[in-house]
């Protein structure tokens, strides 16, 4: 199983990377987690250059995506290379989601047709002009496909591909692991709050794990 977090030049380190250490609480022999960038290394808005785990060209066969956020998407979503690369993601085989300014990526690839989006509030405009609705709440899924908007939001994206790949249960120990000490039953019950009606009805309830 492989989940791609499709990463870009001025990324927010929010974005990739709190998914990335919350999807890696997931320890399967088949569970790969990898950042996805269209170079060898890639800096983000403040400054931290990481380097390319998978490309791109691999992502877009991946069972999971995620598109992160950051300062450069509006050139991103204009650079023919990386979009006619990403043209290739398809929410009938693989589960495709999108950070804040990525849902202008899934905007532009024409993925958000008649589905609403989150994202964050400088963003906004240009989601709403690429002809999507927005609307004023962290995370919204239909079918396949989820977007989220704030960049703490990240928790709640990973915690969908985790649910919708392994189960409630998973997902809820994974952020039970990452949540503050004393508030981790809060923190899994605003979780689902925002994302249980978004995912399909397993036969398995939800632990306790508080």
């Amino acid at each position: 199983m492989h989940i791609a977090i499709l990463t870009f030049e001025g990324y927010n380190e929010l974005d990739s990377l709190i998914a990335l250490g919350v999807l890696n609480r997931i320890k399967r022999d088949d569970w790969r987690v990898t950042i996805a960038t269209p170079a060898a290394q890639v800096t983000s808005m403040n400054g931290v250059t990481i380097g390319q785990m998978s490309s791109l060209e691999e992502a877009v066969s991946a069972d999971a995506v995620i598109v992160g956020s950051g300062i450069a998407t509006r050139e991103v979503v204009q650079n023919p290379a990386i979009m006619g690369v990403l043209r290739g993601l398809d929410p009938q085989r693989q589960l495709i989601a999108a950070q804040c300014s990525g849902a202008l990526v899934l905007a532009k690839l024409g993925l958000l047709r008649d589905v609403p989006a989150c994202t964050d509030l400088t963003t906004k405009p240009w989601v709403i002009a690429a002809g999507v609705d927005v609307l004023n709440q962290p995370f919204f899924a239909k079918g396949n496909i989820a977007t989220a908007g704030g960049c703490l939001a990240s928790q709640y994206l990973a915690a969908w591909v985790i649910a919708r790949l392994c189960g409630k249960d998973e997902a809820a120990a994974a952020l039970h692991y990452v949540a503050p000490v004393g508030e981790k039953q809060d923190y899994i019950d605003r979780a689902w709050r925002n994302i249980g009606s978004y995912l399909p009805a397993e036969r398995h309830t939800l632990l306790d794990v508080g």
